[in-house]
């Protein structure tokens, strides 16, 4: 298969989901899309997959925030509709890394020297980007640390 963009592929999905009333799938691309023009006309011009993908890196963390209040303030239902939609835009991220896959980097990074949570971050989080959620490597990183 051809390598085609992938706000390219978030628009093929979107009329998939249309053509298949796939409410929730609509729903959420179409979001996603109106949230990929709007990142276009604030940095002026294009953007790429791996800036694409930060709006649903965005759009994700965003939505799971939201499950979590949802969830605290006894709105399951709501919360649930929440993980469904990061669920879909999860599918336009690269595969994600496992915790163990995380923790061996963290052991490389304090191994060649980091100290403390910022070397260890600097080092490691432009590798998970996109691939394990921030709030879950500093977890990890702060166990490897503590010994």
């Amino acid at each position: 298969m051809p390598d085609v963009p992938l706000k390219d592929q978030v628009r093929a999905d979107l009329n998939d989901a249309r053509r298949g009333r796939d409410k929730l799938r609509t729903t959420v691309l179409s979001t996603f899309i109106s949230e990929i023009r709007n990142r276009e006309i604030e940095v002026g011009g294009e953007l790429n997959d791996e800036q694409v993908q930060g709006v649903a890196i965005s759009a994700i963390k965003r939505r799971r925030e939201a499950a979590e209040l949802m969830r605290a303030n006894g709105r399951a239902e709501l919360a649930e509709k929440e993980e469904q939609e990061a669920a879909v835009l999860q599918g336009y991220l690269p595969a994600q890394l496992t915790e163990d896959e995380v923790r061996a980097m963290v052991r490389d990074a304090v191994a060649a020297g980091a100290r403390n949570l910022g070397d260890v971050m600097k080092q490691v989080s432009p590798r998970t980007k996109g691939r394990f959620e921030g709030k879950e490597l500093n977890r990890v990183a702060k166990e490897v640390l503590a010994g």
